[in-house]
């Protein structure tokens, strides 16, 4: 990183990091090595790691996103082990290290695991629903995902060789400037997601091509499929939102590297900008995850359920609104930074509407269920799980959406419950709904419903056992990123919360 990294960047003394680092990478290197020794390079090479077709695309961005939530998951069952120990006691992850791990915690799962799988699904399915050979620009697709892959890959060099940022997920300045993070842990964070970045913003750009100029004959808009309707949202919400994640996070590069004070106090600079353009973007970044997630979860219930999707037109329209207020609503996340009460209200108020269009589709999709003929397979039962999951995830955003309410729980492990409660039900499980749904078409025969459904049990009563007792931490008062803490009321909860990432 411009001759930061030396040979100390390598964590000698640091037995945990260097350990899983060696593992890691030597696990892909033998990996890579044997592939090499059996010949099968060329054909990995010709065949896929080349290739434009988008179906294979689309199951390397899966393979992606399957190798990242490992990675994701190995985080988070050692943040929830070190709470669990941490009661009166240092634990056994230095302050240090365990500031790296949930910034990378999140950064992972949202950017490189999350975004892969949705758009991996994208790839798989859009093109077949849209009755065309391909996306618009082939060539493109496969340099986006290269582009994706590159970011995770130095994501993960940060394991063993320096360190990653500990700033938390979004490199809040002035804790990212020089002055308190002069080590590579920004620089790896700025490089990596800048580029993804414009990896994700070309598979916007191609995919509102494709839907909005490729559609067989006679597939007007209207007769689209629920799925293409909400990935058109999602893709559109990437164009516009993500040129000013790629633009603030130039401007903070410029800050580090050249001496500029975009977000600095020195100079005219303002840090709360940097709150806003960054919040900008990431509130629609959810909606960017979520919207093709209620896309899929509109098409595993009407499939299931044995009956047409009830209130095609509504729900089109719910979708259009839902992109719309997605742009209107970052300043919830920093209510708490001072910006006035008629700001706050303004606010406010688009958060609460935002769940009006939401609440059209739950409506619609319990319609849809209602006199169907349900079969319980594996994808259903990931959509039924949503429904009763989710519904708790978004009426704790209602609550937060009142800026006093706000104050009282913004950064306890209340919010960090309910930013869970949405993203895993509302993404995660739609995104192994898609997985399991749409894999024969893909591969060509069906994943064993005996594994699907034990996954599925797994991971639900695991979410509920490792997520609702942060709800009841976050009201007892118990703050996010701590690395240790001396309430007792908290401990028993904190055990529960390990056993419930452990299960998952």
């Amino acid at each position: 990183m411009f001759g930061k990294l030396t040979w100390d960047a390598i964590p000698w003394t640091h037995p945990i990091p260097l350990v899983a680092g060696i593992g890691a990478f030597g696990i892909v290197g033998a990996v890579v090595l044997f592939l090499i020794f059996k010949g099968y390079a060329p054909y990995l090479w010709r065949e896929w790691m080349t290739s434009c077709d988008h179906k294979r695309i689309g199951v390397m961005y899966v393979l992606l996103a399957a190798v990242m939530i490992l990675r994701g998951l190995t985080d988070a069952i050692m943040m929830r082990s070190q709470l669990a120990v941490a009661y009166k006691a240092p634990g056994y992850l230095p302050p240090d290290h365990y500031d790296q791990i949930f910034s990378a915690h999140g950064t992972i799962m949202i950017l490189f695991m999350a975004m892969p799988f949705v758009i991996g699904l994208m790839n798989i399915a859009l093109p077949l629903q849209l009755g065309v050979r391909d996306v618009a620009f082939p060539t493109l697709n496969n340099v986006s995902f290269w582009l994706t892959a590159s970011g995770a890959l130095l994501v993960n060099l940060s394991l063993l060789i320096g360190e990653f940022a500990k700033t938390g997920w979004l490199p809040y300045p002035p804790l990212s400037e020089l002055t308190y993070s002069p080590g590579v842990g920004v620089d790896y964070y700025l490089w990596a997601v800048q580029i993804a970045g414009v990896g994700t913003l070309l598979s916007g750009i191609n995919f509102v091509t494709t839907i909005l100029k490729l559609r067989a004959p006679g597939m007007t808009l209207m007769r689209m499929p629920m799925f293409t309707w909400c990935s058109l949202v999602s893709v559109l919400l990437i164009v516009c939102a993500f040129p000013i994640f790629t633009a603030t996070l130039a401007l903070l590069i410029l800050d580090r590297y050249l001496g500029f004070h975009f977000f600095t106090n020195e100079a005219g600079g303002n840090m709360m900008m940097f709150m806003n353009l960054v919040w900008a973007w990431g509130h629609p970044e959810v909606y960017i995850l979520v919207m093709p997630a209620y896309g899929i979860y509109s098409e595993v219930v009407q499939t299931f359920s044995g009956k047409p999707l009830f209130g095609y037109r509504s729900m089109v329209i719910a979708a259009m609104a839902i992109g719309v207020l997605a742009l209107l609503v970052w300043l919830h996340h920093f209510f708490t930074m001072g910006a006035g009460g008629d700001v706050n209200a303004f606010f406010g108020i688009m958060t609460t509407i935002i769940a009006v269009p939401t609440g059209v589709k739950m409506f619609n999709w319990l319609f849809t269920m209602y006199r169907g003929r349900i079969v319980f397979k594996t994808p259903m039962m990931w959509s039924l799980a949503f429904l009763f999951t989710f519904v708790i995830g978004g009426l704790t955003g209602v609550m937060m959406a009142v800026p006093p309410v706000d104050f009282m729980v913004h950064n306890s492990l209340f919010l960090i419950a309910h930013f869970h409660n949405v993203i895993i039900a509302g993404v995660v499980f739609a995104a192994f709904a898609g997985y399991t749904y749409w894999f024969p078409k893909a591969f060509g025969f069906c994943l064993d419903e005996r594994w699907g459904k034990a996954a599925f049990w797994c991971w639900l009563v695991g979410f509920y056992l490792a997520f609702m007792p942060l709800y009841v931490m976050g009201l007892m008062g118990a703050t996010r990123r701590m690395q240790h803490y001396d309430v007792a009321a908290w401990y028993p909860w904190m055990l529960i919360a390990e056993s419930g990432i452990i299960l998952v």
